[in-house]
């Protein structure tokens, strides 16, 4: 059996009301059973100011309702829903694009300080993780050979950004905490118009990362900044279904020059594919990241922000600006169109207050990895196609996996929260006529039908993690992470939280459901955040299942991502309170 698609499924030609001085007013529609695809609306048809290109990345989710993306296994923002509103866009606390669930896993651990440029100023140190020399198994979850690109397709670093033509549809001052949301009730300000940056990197082992995989290669670790934006009214009333969640995405490059336009409406398949300028990390290197507002070269006045990648252990150097100078642009409601922007910060300092308002984390400052997007399988079938522009071969895909992580959860579809574990490739696979390096696994990347593994059967939910710095015959070696800096200071204290609960069909009947590790994982495990060192110099951040040791705080493993605050948000989210940024 075999299906074949051009982009991802598109609904009709019309689009949501959005400003409703301009626009129409949208239909209310009632949420089906199947957790994944949600909800179905039809929407009035209105004129476009701005032509949507056929090809592009207005829609990071590629549930557009106009356009085909160019890149399907897009890592984009989770975003948060309103509890007790029920329209196009969000039920019981979740959102949907398009009437598709888009949400997905992101554990974080976030840094707060009100130190002046806290918020807009920070460095990183960090050992990126290594894997083990033996390929990949798929032969006894918790126990198989696993690579990071199993795990996390992007592990990032966070800061919030300011953009007036996103959610909320306000005006946003850089570098001001006046921007945060605030209050309750009649007189709460809902806070300005945010964007949220993070600094992604690409494991090696799954390529190609400029179409429907995750990696640069084999062998190098890789990295891009990303900014997502949110084309929404307040309380997510209005939605312009064409560009609900617009990218801008550009690969960190030795010569600072994005690969191609990184911008929602110009990019291309150069956008999104490396060349021989975009910087490639070893395994094990050791690099800094500095992330500030900086000014653009040969643009008096101008300020950007700028992401600065030093490999301590190469020498090399890699940068990406958000500029309008390098073709950054932000996005309309109304029509989509874009307009050359300066992306800059959106707060001066990181407290806990300063977040984006529409994202499901709340956070401006963080450290987070990304799961729940891989399965390991033994064999894959149900063959489909994908058309990435009007130029290139169609690149053959796979929809279901088969194999020991699948067979312990009951099908796809039916009661199974996902429609399918899309898109999955053999190992060795080179992508026909794209002619990349082989995949290095027997697997799914699941993002076509829904954005994540909802059923929680992948490898992110065994206990395949890191155990400790090297990695062994079995697991990788984890990602070692110094506490962050702001201008050469520390941040005094931190918070640990995980959105898992958006995607767990379990938490939608009841708040009994909302765990963590989710209660219908088969696994029965949930990776979490160890802090190991004796000293606030000497301490350092690993993720995966470091659990003990000389130096070792497991922080309660699972117990501390805290409760569920759907009671005070207004969705399900796991937070733990505020702790001091100390060691001992």
């Amino acid at each position: 059996m075999s299906r074949t698609t051009v982009g991802p499924r598109l609904r009709g030609p019309g689009l949501l009301a959005m400003l409703v001085a301009v626009l129409g007013v949208a239909a209310l529609v009632a949420p089906t059973a199947a957790f994944a695809s949600g909800k179905t609306a039809k929407h009035r048809a209105h004129k476009h100011h701005f032509k949507i290109p056929k090809y592009g990345e207005l829609d990071c989710n590629h549930f557009s309702s106009r356009q085909h993306s160019i890149k399907v296994s897009m890592n984009c923002t989770d975003i948060r829903g309103k509890k007790g509103v029920v329209n196009d866009n969000t039920w019981n606390g979740r959102f949907f694009d398009n009437g598709h669930y888009i949400g997905h896993d992101e554990p974080d651990m976030t840094f707060l300080s009100s130190a002046p440029n806290s918020g807009d100023d920070v460095t990183w140190t960090e050992t990126l993780g290594t894997d083990p020399s033996a390929a990949p198994t798929a032969t006894n979850p918790g126990s198989d050979v696993t690579h990071w690109f199993e795990l996390t397709p992007a592990p990032w670093f966070s800061m919030a950004q300011c953009d007036s033509n996103s959610y909320p549809q306000l005006p946003c001052e850089p570098r001001a905490d006046l921007n945060a949301p605030s209050g309750s009730g009649p007189r709460a300000y809902p806070g300005a118009g945010s964007a949220f940056m993070e600094m992604q990197f690409y494991p090696p082992g799954e390529p190609p990362v400029w179409t429907d995989g995750i990696s640069c290669d084999d062998s190098h670790w890789c990295a891009a900044m990303t900014i997502d934006s949110l084309e929404c009214t307040l309380g997510f009333a209005q939605c312009n279904p064409a560009c609900e969640e617009p990218v801008n995405f550009g690969f960190i490059q030795t010569n600072g020059v994005p690969t191609g336009p990184p911008s929602p409406q110009k990019d291309n398949d150069n956008t999104f594919r490396p060349n021989s300028h975009t910087l490639l990390m070893n395994m094990g290197d050791r690099v800094t990241v500095h992330i500030w507002d900086a000014p653009v070269p040969g643009e008096v006045g101008q300020m950007a922000t700028k992401v600065e990648v030093k490999d301590l252990t190469t020498g090399q150097t890699g940068f990406m600006q958000a500029s309008a100078k390098n073709g950054f642009q932000n996005t309309s409601i109304v029509d989509c169109s874009g307009t050359p922007h300066n992306f800059q910060p959106e707060y001066n300092t990181a407290k806990k207050q300063n977040i984006t308002p529409w994202a499901a984390l709340q956070t401006n400052i963080s450290t987070q990895y990304e799961i729940g997007h891989w399965e390991s399988c033994t064999q894959v079938t149900d063959r489909g196609t994908f058309q990435y522009n009007a130029r290139t071969t169609p690149d053959t895909f796979w929809f279901n996996c088969h194999g020991p992580y699948e067979s312990t959860t009951e099908p796809d579809g039916g009661s199974n929260p996902e429609v399918s574990d899309a898109q999955c490739y053999p190992a060795g696979y080179t992508h026909g006529a794209l002619n990349t390096p082989p995949d290095t696994a027997t697997g799914c990347i699941q993002e076509l039908t829904q954005n994540g593994d909802l059923d929680f059967d992948g490898s992110s939910y065994w206990p395949d993690y890191p155990t400790g710095v090297s990695p062994t015959a079995t697991f990788p070696g984890s990602f070692v992470q110094q506490l962050p800096l702001t201008r050469g200071r520390s941040y005094p204290s931190y918070f640990v939280q995980t959105d898992a609960a958006l995607s767990e069909s379990t938490c939608v009947a009841s708040p009994s459901g909302c765990a963590v590790p989710p209660p219908n994982a088969p696994g029965k495990f949930y990776p979490y955040f160890s802090r190991v060192g004796t000293t606030t110099s000497s301490c350092v951040i690993e993720f995966g299942n470091v659990a003990s040791g000389a130096g070792v705080n497991n922080l309660g493993k699972d117990a501390q991502y805290g409760t569920n605050q759907e009671a005070t948000l207004g969705y399900p989210e796991f937070e733990a309170p505020v702790m001091p940024n100390t060691c001992t």
